[in-house]
């Protein structure tokens, strides 16, 4: 068996068989085969696609390149959630200890963003003293104590993936259908969770841009969980416009406490709500999603979900204090308002516009060393369908550098549209797969 006959192979549109696909990952990730000759098979996968069995043996290979993570010392049904990525997308802070104040266990792994805000992790770790790296016996120790807990990734949990990613990355190969949904996959699986929940975004601001492509990667994916006998479902959700207010870090967690207190977005509560009650349900706590989500909103109106982040973060070596003062959390210098040049109502809010002005006010990364600065984003006034008057703000950029919050309130005041017509705003919740 060698490179040339499998790229071959792909290229002429063939199908790979399962052990083709494993030699392919096993003597990659060894560093036996050279990128070159990868990456002109993953050319060829994006040109002649997988078929749904190439797909499952790709997946199962990439996990089993690396840790399985063995979650059984954790008493109950585990339950992950994953999203695809989007702007404004603070929900696991949120979704996370909704859940879990309803019973359900949650030992979920999270990795750093690259693009346009910082990830999960990074977005905690705006929290003076919150720490993600944690030992496996820690870990388990504190889902079984407290309920939940969010740590990064570990470097050993398909590392097959982690190669192939940062060459797809470079070469043009992202855009894959069976590529992505064997890459978020097997992460999933190797984590080690029971069941499964997928935030799976449409839009400009996702990397699915229509229903249609949606769908489809939910499905896959979907298919993929079932193969491997994790309970999964997905969720399509809007990212035509930011999700909620707030775009970046800091920020973000500041809307995440603010949602649990109920003074929060209505979308971005809406979706939350949503969410913690699938996984409530597929958690075994519910009969069913309409329970589920009867018992996440208790949770919200009673405090209890509230109460379960500040466990989360004072286990985590973080300040649960940041609840009641923002101050504690990383304060920008600069702070600058984009304001309506007309009356009208807000037609249009570009999601990817948005998510690109706040990476260059300092709040993402272009490549993975970046550092980021947890004080940058991009605070919305205005969602789409509200109305507007001259001189009205629609949102504040702000950040510790000065030429980045210019740059990036230019490039955000070209993400909004304003017409004499009122529209609506774009359903958030399409569809929900695999119930």
């Amino acid at each position: 068996m060698n490179m040339y006959d499998i790229i071959l192979k792909k290229r002429e549109g063939g199908k790979l068989s399962k052990e083709e696909i494993e030699y392919f990952i096993t003597e990659y990730t060894d560093g036996d085969i050279p990128d070159y000759q990868a990456s002109a098979l993953l050319m060829a996968i994006v040109l002649k696609g997988l078929s749904e069995e190439e797909i499952f043996d790709l997946t199962k290979a990439m996990k089993k390149s690396g840790d399985t993570i063995d979650l059984s010392a954790i008493d109950g049904i585990k339950v992950d959630k994953h999203s695809t990525g989007g702007v404004g997308d603070s929900t696991t802070m949120i979704v996370v200890p909704l859940a879990g104040a309803c019973g359900v266990k949650v030992a979920k792994m999270s990795g750093r963003g690259l693009g346009f805000t910082g990830g999960t992790v990074d977005k905690l770790e705006s929290i003076p003293g919150f720490h993600t790296a944690m030992q496996p016996k820690a870990f388990f120790k504190q889902v079984n104590e407290v309920g939940i807990s969010v740590i990064s990734q570990t470097a050993h949990v398909a590392p097959a993936d982690k190669k192939l990613y940062a060459l797809r990355d470079v070469t043009a190969t992202v855009e894959s259908l069976g590529l992505i949904s064997s890459s978020i996959m097997s992460k999933k699986l190797a984590s080690g969770s029971d069941a499964i929940l997928l935030d799976v975004k449409c839009g400009s601001g996702a990397l699915m841009k229509t229903r249609e492509d949606a769908r489809l990667l939910a499905e896959t994916m979907c298919k993929i969980g079932a193969s491997d006998g994790k309970k999964t479902v997905a969720a399509l959700t809007d990212m035509s416009q930011p999700l909620g207010l707030a775009v970046g870090n800091s920020c973000e967690v500041i809307e995440a406490i603010e949602t649990l207190k109920g003074r929060g977005p209505k979308d971005l509560e809406e979706l939350a709500i949503h969410l913690a009650g699938i996984m409530i349900y597929i958690g075994g706590k519910a009969k069913d999603e309409n329970e589920g989500m009867a018992m996440a909103k208790a949770a919200l109106e009673d405090g209890s979900g509230l109460e379960m982040f500040r466990k989360l973060v004072k286990a985590q070596g973080g300040n649960p204090d940041i609840t009641e003062n923002y101050k504690l959390l990383p304060q920008p210098w600069y702070i600058l308002e984009i304001k309506a040049d007309r009356d009208g109502y807000i037609s249009r809010i570009d999601a990817m516009g948005i998510g690109l002005a706040s990476q260059h006010a300092g709040a993402g990364r272009a490549k993975k060393e970046d550092s980021i600065d947890l004080s940058a984003g991009i605070v919305l006034a205005k969602k789409v369908g509200d109305k507007v008057q001259k001189g009205d703000i629609m949102a504040r950029v702000f950040g510790n550098t000065a030429s980045k919050v210019d740059t990036a309130k230019e490039l955000a005041e070209e993400s909004f549209s304003i017409s004499a017509e009122k529209c609506e705003p774009p359903k958030l919740i399409k569809e929900i797969i695999g119930l």
